[in-house]
Order: structure tokens, then sequence, then C-alpha cells
């Protein structure tokens, strides 16, 4: 999501005339889009701001800071940046560069409510986003989450949901299809949400799902369709149905399981137990046998004990997931969670990161291995570390590597014979179209 905003900033300094430098000690305006939902990320925007106010002791410099940012962290930000202000008013934010203007603490203490947070989200939406890539894009469709976990900032740092007109959406689209990109991302906090704040109004998720496909079945170009990330508990079977129907709808579906306790589960307000969840899964694999599956996970929260976090190892053997973001908790400031002891040590968060890893790598491995000798159409994302080597991503997302120096196939469809394979990732050799037998 924070990738997506910054193509809109990236429109609007453009647009003030301001040029883009890759150097950072190079830049007169420097900005951060943060994200609260870890102490990490807040941890390092702190570290950068102390280097650029030094830096103001020698050059003019105004920094800025947006994203995702709860109303403790901004009333810090306040007195470190000289401008403060949240994603849905970037449309003010040449005003606020040109006075040197900094948001004042009333209207700070403010932006926590979910209608100052959202009332100008449609004119963020109606903002012409620079793509930072020339085949791949993020397409918000939904903004905020009434979800409110337990565990989460975001309902307290992006307001409750909207979600933003279907038309634009498929203008957007249609618009980045027939301009050459090939993958492109549908985004929101709860993507599957989308619409149900404007029933009657507006489409639902399916139907926005199926509106795309339709339009994929008579473009004549080619593109995969991806979502992330939605919630199980507005995950339906027509979801899933509707992918199968669609070949631009791609066969890879990112479902955040958190836990694999039930207990767990309730205590971060999740609405949905495992049997929910496994039924979901089952779902797709039975018709989307193709589609990779990826997750997040949440390891140490308050009161995980040692039997539930078994549970959560259980719950990584039965699914076998191909990609898991594992994080180790820790308290977001106005989150409910906050308010409760965080009585898991560093120590045994951190031996619960690792093996639930070492879960993980073990069914990755053998995923991966049961690739080898298959050919796979995959979309070539850039040069790879290994010299002599593109890196390219399979419809399911699997990265992998093919020897190749021929820069200009990156950003196009290719089909690759995968020789061998590691944990995450594979290697293969690029084959010719008419020879290819696809996996």
């Amino acid at each position: 999501m924070n990738m997506s905003d910054s193509e809109r900033v990236r429109t609007v300094l453009d647009d003030l005339g301001y040029q883009w430098t890759d150097r950072e000690q190079n830049a007169n305006v420097i900005g951060i889009l943060a994200c609260s939902v870890r102490q990490k990320a807040i941890d390092k925007v702190y570290s950068k701001i102390s280097q650029w106010n030094k830096r103001k002791d020698r050059q003019n410099l105004i920094t800025f800071i947006s994203g995702c940012i709860l109303p403790s962290d901004k009333e810090k930000f306040l007195k470190l940046f000289d401008i403060v202000f949240p994603m849905s008013e970037l449309k003010q934010f040449p005003e606020m560069l040109n006075q040197y203007g900094v948001v004042s603490p009333s209207s700070l203490r403010n932006m926590g409510s979910s209608l100052v947070l959202n009332k100008s989200i449609k004119d963020f939406w109606n903002i012409r986003p620079n793509y930072t890539s020339d085949f791949e894009a993020f397409v918000p469709i939904q903004n905020g989450c009434d979800k409110f976990c337990t565990f989460c900032a975001v309902p307290y740092t992006r307001g409750r949901e909207v979600s933003r007109p279907s038309g634009e959406i498929l203008q957007e689209i249609r618009s980045l299809v027939e301009n050459g990109y090939k993958s492109i991302t549908l985004l929101g906090q709860n993507v599957n949400s989308y619409g149900l704040d404007k029933r009657g109004d507006e489409i639902s998720f399916p139907e926005l799902l199926r509106k795309i496909g339709e339009y994929g079945k008579t473009s004549d170009h080619d593109f995969w369709l991806y979502f992330t990330s939605p919630h199980p508990r507005d995950m339906t079977d027509e979801v899933i149905d509707v992918i199968a129907q669609y070949d631009c709808l791609a066969n890879q579906i990112h479902l955040p399981l958190q836990s694999g306790d039930d207990k767990v589960l309730i205590r971060m307000n999740r609405k949905h137990g495992i049997k929910k969840y496994r039924q979901i899964i089952h779902k797709i694999w039975n018709t989307l046998p193709e589609a990779t599956i990826f997750t997040d996970i949440i390891v140490g929260f308050t009161g995980e004990t040692e039997e539930q976090f078994g549970n959560t190892i259980a719950a990584m053997d039965e699914f076998k997931y191909n990609m898991a973001y594992i994080a180790m908790y820790s308290p977001r400031p106005g989150a409910a969670s906050s308010r409760w002891n965080d009585d898991i040590p560093h120590e045994v968060k951190k031996e619960r990161f690792h093996r639930l890893s070492e879960a993980l790598q073990k069914h990755t491995l053998v995923y991966n291995q049961g690739m080898i000798g298959k050919t796979f159409k995959v979309l070539v994302t850039g040069k790879d570390r290994k010299s002599g080597y593109l890196s390219a991503l399979t419809e399911g997302k699997i990265v992998l590597r093919f020897p190749a120096e021929d820069e200009s196939l990156i950003g196009k469809f290719v089909h690759v014979k995968i020789t061998s394979a590691v944990a995450f990732s594979a290697e293969g050799e690029r084959i010719k179209v008419e020879e290819a037998q696809l996996a």
C-alpha cells in the first residue's frame, strides 16, 4: 500500500517541478511513508529523521512524513518533521510545501478520527500515479478497515473501510493493460470486503473480479491480476470460483492466518476459527489446484502458550504454504492488545520465529523441487544477483532465475523449464514457446 501511495506522492512532486534523485544526500525535499504496524519500522523512521535533521545545519532540506501512522507517533513526529499529513490530504501537500507548513497539534489530533482520515480519500485516488515500473502496477480499490483485530493499528491509521468507485478501478486497469503492464495487484487493507460499505450502490468484490476477467478475455494483451490482502471472514466461494473462470486472474492467493490456535484467534478478534480457514483452503485446493498460497503469521502474541504455538506449527504443516510473512508480535499503541501485558520474552518470540521459518522452508522446498522438469510461463522482473542471469516470477509468484543477458526481456513473458530448486527459489533455462508444454 505504501509503495502504491508513493507513486501518487511522486506525481504531486513532479507536477511541482521537483526532479527525482536516486542519491538521498542530494535531496532538498525528502520524506517517509511510514508504517506503524510494527515497532521496527517506526524505529527506522527515528533513525532516518535524526540523520536528516543533522544535515539541516549545512543545507536546505524539507522533511515530511505520511502513510500509516498512529496518533501517538504523529504527536512525536510533529516535533521532528517539517510537514506531517495524512495520505488522504495529499492534494494539499503542495500548499504545505510552499509555506514550509507544519500541521498544527489540534488538526493532528483530529487526524485520528475515521471521518477526517477518509474525507479526502477520493481526491487522493484521483491523483494520477507516477508508476515506478513499466510492467508491474498496484491499484488501490479500498482504504481502511472495520475488523479491529486487537493487534492491528490499521483502523487507527487508515480509518474505516471506504471503497473506491469500480468505474475508476476498471478504467485504471484498462489503461495499464493497454500500456503493456503485465502484473497488476488490487490493493486494500481488506480487499474482499470491497463494496460492503456501499451495499446497493457498488458492485461486490467477486463482481469486480468478474468484470476484470471479462475484460481480460477480450483484450489483446496478456496480463496477470492479483489482489492483497483478503480477510478469511469475507473470503467467499464465489471469489474462488470467479478466479477459476478467467485466465487473467492469477492462481495465487494471499490468505492471512495470523495464528493456528482458535483461542489466540479469539484474543486477536479475528472473527473466524481454524475450521472456517480450513474450509477456504480446501475450496482453493479443489477449485484452483495450481494455486500457490501465501499467508501472514504472528508469533509470540500476548498469552501465546507453547501448546498454542504448536497449533500454528501444525497449521503450517497442514496448509503447506508457498510463502509466509512471519512477524514477532510487538504492541502497537492504540490497538487493544497494547493494554495487555506483553508477556512473551523476546528470546521466546525469536525462537518460535525460527522454528516456524524452518517449518515453512521444509514445505517450500518440497513444492519447488516438484517444479523440476516442468515448464512455466514467467514474467521477467530484472537482472539477477548472479551474473549473466535474469530474475523472474511464475504466476504463483515463485522466484526463479535463468541464464540470459538480454535485458530487453525484462517486463515480458517467457517460458522457462525448471532444472533445479531450493527452498525459496528455482532455476531453469529459457525455451521457445513452440516447445513449451506448460505445467
